[in-house]
């Protein structure tokens, strides 16, 4: 489905959609002390520096988006697989699956995992290991044949300065490969439905004041050669919200329940502590959005890109 246009079937243009940590150092109490706001549970390391929840909600939601992003790929975990690589760095791992699952497919490498939060399980396979580390700050790894990182949008306030580190700690020859969606709703109508529409424009001026903004992934690729990257390629797949496409019917269902329960993690802290907006006010724009996800005559779809380079050799 890459680079394809998409379309709408037409047959069923109508109604709504069905809705349907060992770490590897030792964990202070600090790190476990989590921040509870409006309902969700927030990371304790470096408080504050990013704005979406780490609890069992948002972990169900990123293991069904690492499903998702895998089935783009066939299957698999990566759009280039390396040769024989012996250490591997997933930063900002999250709940750890896809680290795990890449230690399983190259049982030789050693592989890294780096997030805020120590969410991570302890049964894990032999060569992979988790940090509780922020990926903003200065890197002191060994050098790495692989870097990946996914949905890092809103985590990183500079990417140039991220990418340097990037290309740095890789071996000459190493693969970097990022896995981006955009921040913002797409349709193949000429207009957006309102409250998506006034949602999309809300959260880019909200993380811009944050600080680290949301949608950036188109801008991956001029980063990576600015920071000295060759080979640079991006690989475009739109996925629709929901099952109104012609194509992908059952991928476009589990996006829409993925996307359902993504609205609320985004929107909260963005809206009510950088906008300053009531609980109340939010929550109508949360419901409202995800009514609007629903609705099939929309046909909302979003741009997922993968992203690879390579270090010179």
């Amino acid at each position: 489905m890459a680079d394809q246009e998409l379309r709408a079937d037409d047959d069923a243009d109508s109604g709504f959609e069905d809705a349907a940590s060992l770490q590897s150092t030792s964990l202070s109490s600090s790190i476990l002390n989590y921040t509870y706001e409006n309902g969700r549970r927030y990371h304790a390391y470096r408080s504050g520096s990013y704005p979406l929840p780490n609890d069992e909600t948002e972990q169900d939601r990123m293991d069904l988006l690492h499903h998702i992003w895998r089935t783009m790929l066939g299957g698999e975990l990566l759009r280039k697989r390396p040769t024989n690589p012996q250490r591997i760095l997933d930063v900002g791992t999250g709940t750890g699956i896809w680290a795990i699952e890449t230690a399983d497919e190259y049982p030789e490498a050693i592989v890294l995992g780096t997030d805020l939060s120590p969410i991570q399980p302890g049964w894990v396979p032999p060569n992979c290991s988790f940090y509780v580390d922020d990926a903003e700050s200065d890197w002191t790894y060994e050098p790495f044949d692989l870097i990946h990182g996914r949905s890092l949008g809103g985590s990183i306030s500079d990417w140039p300065r991220f990418y340097k580190q990037c290309f740095d700690t890789l071996r000459p020859g190493g693969l970097l490969e990022m896995q981006e969606h955009d921040a913002w709703i797409s349709t193949i109508e000429k207009e957006m439905p309102p409250w998506t529409d006034s949602w999309n424009v809300t959260l880019n001026e909200a993380s811009a004041l944050f600080g680290k903004y949301l949608n950036v992934a188109d801008k991956h690729v001029g980063w990576m050669r600015d920071a000295g990257f060759v080979e640079v390629e991006e690989q475009i797949h739109k996925i629709p919200i929901g099952s109104w496409a012609k194509h992908h019917k059952d991928l476009g269902r589990i996006h829409l329940s993925e996307m359902l329960n993504a609205v609320e993690p985004y929107t909260l802290a963005l809206y009510t502590k950088v906008l300053q907006k009531s609980l109340d006010e939010t929550k109508v724009t949360i419901e409202m959005v995800k009514r609007e996800f629903c609705t099939r005559k929309h046909h909302l779809y979003v741009n997922y890109r993968f992203i690879t380079a390579k270090k010179p050799g």
